[in-house]
């Protein structure tokens, strides 16, 4: 196989930026995504290996495990949110290698809502972007929310009324944002070495209180054998827990986003992509197994629907493991769910930034967007991001607040529609590359079991969003508006993807039209001589491309 090399300069101040790109593609403008002017400036690659690996390690771990593990346990029993977890976290390994693959071949802040464009059609990618954009969006609201009731723990709402708190955590969080993605990653880091520390000393405590040697008598297994434990409500108990364990890894796709800013992405890309199976097994599986030994199923504390308030914290079920070792715990798991909520916050702010940049730099947004300051930040859109969470807050605060409960069932299953999409994305990837001649032993990181991987990932991710409605299915007379609540966020993002692909008549993107193109790579990359990467369409002319299939 031939290959050629071309460089691209462009200026960001005054450091020239060599940029290694495939031969253009030769796609029609319905069936790749076009390319928007710079506006100002570039992003910049300023996200350390060690802020990505600790992304990778923690950028997930939340009130989805520090609160709602325990109603899972209740629900499904401590055997029965173990395997859950499990079947929940495999497919997300799966999903981060098959984003990994194309992360470190073509690192884009974009991701995967860029993959879905080049790979599968650009109307899925554009509706992916608008759909994970508000998400995050939304998220930051949740977030803004949440941070004020947890305040509440320790300062009285007379004190300072709760929305006043919102908004000084939305102020911060755009600080940090604003400031530089070095600023963003110093931040995640520094979130995400306290929410390590503090499951690594639940899982000792919870170790120590299990074998007697803290907190009395040894417990063993005991509570895997009470009443019908370890399973209690059978099959359908486990699928309502794919839903939360599901929710508990949401935000694993971030690192496809910040590989467009990281340093040297060839190499640390796959280096965070590895470490994921690790974070999934020590602080996820064996977390939920810790929590299922210490305490019994049918304990009701664990009964709390996980949502944020004081009450779920003083019944958190880490807080109850750490109470039987020290009593303080109460408070100390309070400060770590707070600085977990403004790291997710924090990352709903970068990630729906850099969606919104992207769709701009795409020609699917307005241009403004796109625009660069000259520190890599893309300040309208962060602005942007802002304002919509900010709204998205305000409506929480009037009448009923059915606005905003609308909003929250839109984007509670985008997580898991961006996973489908990059699970269909990889699948067209590996085709495509394999088809216009791609050697698979040259791609920098290959996604283990292809085709395996996406397919599973894909087929667990149907089953997630199919069972969005299923507690309230299970009940003696389902209520009609609840269900439509469940499942609002699918027909949206239908809508947006039909308006989309009628408007511009996009087809799905032939195989050996598909465009691995590559830009903005910082000159540390040249090393990795991309040139032994990209297959070369033009080497490729003398073929059938009839005889390959869309």
């Amino acid at each position: 196989m031939t290959l050629t090399r071309t460089s691209s300069r462009s200026s960001r101040g005054s450091q020239k930026v060599d940029g290694i790109e495939s031969l253009p593609s030769n796609a029609t403008d319905n069936n790749a995504a076009s390319t928007g002017p710079q506006q100002g400036g570039e992003l910049q690659r300023g996200l350390k290996a060690r802020h990505l690996s600790m992304i990778s390690i923690a950028g997930t771990i939340g009130t989805g495990l520090f609160l709602a593990s325990g109603a899972s346990i209740a629900q499904a029993g401590p055997l029965g949110a173990l395997i859950a977890y499990v079947m929940i976290g495999t497919m997300v390994y799966f999903m981060m290698t098959s984003l990994g693959e194309m992360a470190t071949l073509i690192p884009t802040a974009g991701s995967f809502n860029t993959y879905a464009a080049r790979f599968v059609d650009p109307a899925l990618g554009f509706a992916l972007g608008v759909n994970y954009f508000l998400n995050w969006a939304i998220t930051v609201a949740v977030e803004m929310a949440a941070a004020a009731l947890i305040l509440q723990f320790w300062v009285s709402p007379d004190a300072l009324p709760s929305w006043v708190w919102a908004f000084i955590f939305l102020f911060f969080m755009v600080s940090i944002n604003v400031l530089s993605v070095r600023a963003f990653g110093e931040g995640e880091f520094w979130f995400s070495i306290i929410k390590v520390l503090t499951v690594i000393i639940f899982i000792i405590v919870g170790i120590l209180v299990d074998t007697g040697v803290v907190g009395g008598d040894k417990i063993g297994f005991r509570n895997w054998t009470v009443d019908d434990a370890p399973i209690p409500n059978g099959f359908g108990g486990i699928l309502g827990v794919f839903l939360v364990a599901g929710f508990s890894f949401q935000g694993t796709e971030l690192i496809g986003i910040a590989a467009g800013e990281s340093e040297n992405p060839r190499k640390n890309v796959p280096r965070a992509i590895k470490q994921v199976f690790w974070r999934i097994l020590l602080f996820y599986v064996f977390a939920v197994f810790i929590i299922g030994l210490v305490l019994p199923y049918n304990d009701p504390n664990l009964l709390s629907n996980g949502g944020v308030d004081k009450t779920a914290i003083a019944i958190s079920p880490f807080t109850l493991v750490l109470q039987k070792a020290f009593k303080p715990a109460s408070h100390i798991m309070n400060a770590v769910i707070l600085i977990t909520v403004l790291s997710a916050g924090n990352s709903g702010m970068y990630a729906s930034t850099r969606t919104l940049y992207m769709l701009a730099k795409d020609g699917k947004a307005p241009k403004i967007f796109a625009r660069v300051n000259n520190r890599g930040i893309p300040l309208m859109a962060l602005l942007c991001t802002a304002l919509i969470a900010a709204i998205a807050y305000i409506s929480s605060l009037f009448g009923s607040g059915e606005v905003y409960n609308w909003l929250l069932n839109i984007s509670s299953i985008s997580g898991f529609i961006a996973w489908a999409g990059i699970a269909v994305s990889h699948y067209r990837f590996r085709r495509a590359y394999v088809a216009q001649g791609g050697e698979l032993d040259r791609l920098p990181y290959k996604a283990s079991f292809y085709p395996f991987g996406p397919i599973y990932a894909l087929f667990l991710c149907t089953v997630v969003i199919c069972g969005q409605g299923y507690s309230e299915f299970t009940k003696p007379d389902p209520n009609a508006l609840n269900l439509v609540a469940s499942y609002i966020g699918l027909p949206f993002f239908f809508l947006v993807f039909i308006s989309y692909k009628l408007y511009y008549k996009t087809k799905m993107v032939p195989l050996m039209e598909c465009d691995f193109s590559v830009s903005n790579l910082e000159d540390t990359d040249a090393d990795d001589k991309m040139e032994e990467y990209i297959p070369e369409r033009s080497t490729l002319e003398e073929k059938d491309s009839g005889k390959i299939e869309s």
